[in-house]
C-alpha cells in the first residue's frame, strides 16, 4: 500500500537527493538540475532510451522501472537530441521515475519474488504512462517529487526576482494578460528545461501566478 506523503515530505526527499548529489559531486546552484546524472552517478541506475511500446508495455508508456534489476527506461519517443521541442518532458520523465525510485522502491523490492500490485519480477515494477483516467497515488508522488527536483523553490523564487525584479505575484485573467502565460513562464521553462506547462504549474503551486479573479476578491 502507497502510503500518503505530503507536499513537505516529497520536497524534503527531493532536497535530500539533490543534496545528496551536490556532496558527491558538484553541489547544484542554479538550473537546470542535472537530472540524469543523479538517476546514474549518484543513485547508480541502468538509464537507457527505449521503445517501451515495442517491449510490450502499450502505446502510452512513457517510462518504466525495474527495482531489482536497478534499471530504468524512458520512452525513445522523448528522446530530447532526436526531439528537441519533447526536452521537458524527457526532463520531467526522468525526475518523475528518480521519484518512484527514492519514495517506492521499498514497496517494489518488498515483493520482488511474490505476486504484487507492481507485477512479477521479470516485468517493470512500474509503468508511467502518458494519461490515467484517473491518477493512482503512487503517480501524483512521482510527479510531485519531479517537480521539486527540477523546479526547487528557491531557485523558481531566485529565477522569478531576478527576471522580474520582485517577488510580488502575476495576476492572471484579467483584461491585457493575453500573452501571460508565454511572457511569465517561457523564459523561466527554457532555464530551468522543462515544458511551460509544467513551469506555469509550479508557479502556481508556488503563489507566484495568482487568479486575477482572486485579486479581485480580496477587495469586494
Amino acid at each position: 500500500m502507497v502510503a500518503f506523503l505530503s507536499e513537505e515530505e516529497i520536497e524534503t526527499r527531493a532536497l535530500e537527493t539533490l543534496g545528496s548529489y551536490g556532496r558527491r559531486f558538484e553541489e547544484v546552484s542554479g538550473p537546470p538540475v542535472p537530472v540524469e546524472e543523479i538517476l546514474e552517478c549518484d543513485l547508480e541506475l541502468d538509464f537507457g532510451l527505449e521503445d517501451l511500446a515495442a517491449a510490450g508495455l502499450g502505446e502510452d508508456a512513457l517510462g518504466a522501472m525495474w527495482a531489482a534489476d536497478r534499471r530504468v527506461r524512458v520512452d525513445s519517443s522523448l528522446d530530447p537530441t532526436e526531439f528537441p521541442a519533447k526536452e521537458g518532458r524527457y526532463r520531467f520523465t526522468v525526475g518523475h521515475e528518480v521519484g518512484h525510485w527514492q519514495l517506492h522502491r521499498h514497496l517494489f523490492l518488498a515483493n520482488v519474488g511474490q505476486d504484487s500490485l507492481f507485477g512479477a519480477p521479470s516485468e517493470p515494477s512500474v509503468v508511467c504512462r502518458a494519461a490515467y483516467s484517473k491518477k493512482p497515488p503512487i503517480e501524483w508522488q512521482a510527479d510531485a517529487f519531479a517537480a521539486q527536483l527540477l523546479m526547487p523553490r528557491h531557485m523558481v523564487v531566485q529565477a522569478w526576482e531576478e527576471s522580474r525584479g520582485t517577488l510580488d505575484p502575476h495576476f492572471v485573467g484579467g483584461e491585457n494578460n493575453s500573452d501571460t502565460f508565454g511572457a511569465v513562464t517561457w523564459g523561466l521553462s527554457r532555464l530551468f528545461r522543462v515544458s511551460p506547462a509544467a513551469m506555469k504549474i509550479r508557479l502556481g503551486a508556488l503563489g507566484l501566478l495568482r487568479n486575477h479573479a482572486r485579486r479581485d476578491s480580496m477587495f469586494g
